[in-house]
């Protein structure tokens, strides 16, 4: 197997915590690094108390790339906040061509900075898989879109003249600092709509429906819900003359019969069943000419670290299970 050696940037917050929980399990990883320039020094349990006794290492203040380079199979994810790996970048490139790593790097980028950037490959891994084959520049989707997207994608060859789709949020899905719309005490026994058609997530996800021969209309209402992880999507559509829930369903597993991580379930799926997983759950039901396609996940898995691990096992052309077939903890 591959020997990898990952370097993860922004290693402090919580998609670089559920990155160095899954990467510390992956059977080719031979080494594994974190930067966290406030947290320098400090070992990594002090921000993420679960990897106590279980992943060691300290932050650094900034990227060895001298160390990266004297690897075979050197790889960088990045889990800085929106646009700062876009604002670094330039110098990064800079760096890694004088040490003859640039071409050599495979890099992974969790935030929103590339994700419409045709030289980058998206990477909705569930949806094309084979494009991930030794890319080496993976812009990894965002939590809603990726929930989105499994959703509608099956729904392509109908043409919908419209779609409506619904999704709540857990509160790790806006980062480690709080805000007013993550602060427990205004979040915990409350619901809210925000961001009302006009998230940001929906360009990404009109562009990949776009490219499966998409044309309708998409309306997308996200939900702030009081639970720290998971989504909850509900895609509601008209279903083409004479198709019934059986149909549905059976259209539904026909298009991710080969995918790993996607999961099929009866009724509705279930937030709680895919927490800690690299898992996402699909429902279906339709009735009198109405569909609904239904998915949870959970944003810091398959929405974020356990995709972009998905990612790097097609990128170097390992078993795209290895280092994630787990189920999550139940009950929470």
């Amino acid at each position: 197997m591959t020997s990898i050696d990952v370097l993860i940037l922004g290693a402090s917050g919580y998609g670089g915590g559920e990155l160095l929980r899954w990467l510390s399990m992956h059977p080719a990883v031979a080494s594994l690094r974190g930067t966290a320039r406030n947290h320098a020094g400090k070992p990594f349990h002090t921000q993420h108390p679960n990897l106590r006794g279980l992943v060691e290492g300290t932050f650094e203040a900034e990227p060895d790339w001298a160390a990266l380079a004297q690897s075979a199979s050197p790889v960088l994810f990045s889990a800085l906040p929106h646009g700062e790996l876009a604002r670094q970048w330039p110098a990064f490139e800079a760096a890694w061509a004088d040490l003859g790593l640039a071409e050599r790097l495979t890099v992974i980028d969790l935030s929103a900075d590339f994700r419409l950037d045709p030289a980058w490959t998206y990477g909705l891994v569930d949806w094309q898989p084979e494009r991930m084959a030794g890319a080496r520049r993976i812009a990894n989707p965002g939590c809603f879109a990726t929930a989105l997207q499994l959703a509608l994608l099956p729904l392509a060859d109908w043409r919908p003249a419209f779609v409506a789709v619904t999704a709540a949020t857990g509160s790790s899905g806006s980062g480690a600092a709080p805000s007013d719309t993550t602060h427990h005490p205004t979040r915990a026994n409350d619901f809210r709509a925000y961001k009302v058609l006009q998230h940001q997530h929906e360009a990404e996800v009109l562009r990949t429906l776009a490219a499966a021969g998409w044309t309708a209309s998409l309306g997308f209402v996200p939900q702030s819900a009081p639970m720290v992880r998971g989504i909850f999507a509900t895609a509601q559509f008209p279903l083409p003359p004479g198709l019934g829930p059986e149909a549905l369903r059976l259209h539904v597993e026909g298009c991710y019969r080969d995918r790993p991580f996607v999961r099929i379930v009866d009724g509705s799926p279930r937030v709680a069943a895919t927490t800690g997983s690299a898992f996402a759950d699909i429902g279906v039901a339709a009735k009198e000419g109405h569909g609904v396609v239904m998915v949870a996940l959970d944003n810091l898995g398959k929405g974020m670290a356990a995709q972009a691990v998905q990612n790097l096992n097609l990128a170097l052309g390992l078993r795209e299970d290895t280092g994630l077939k787990g189920a999550g903890s139940w009950p929470l």
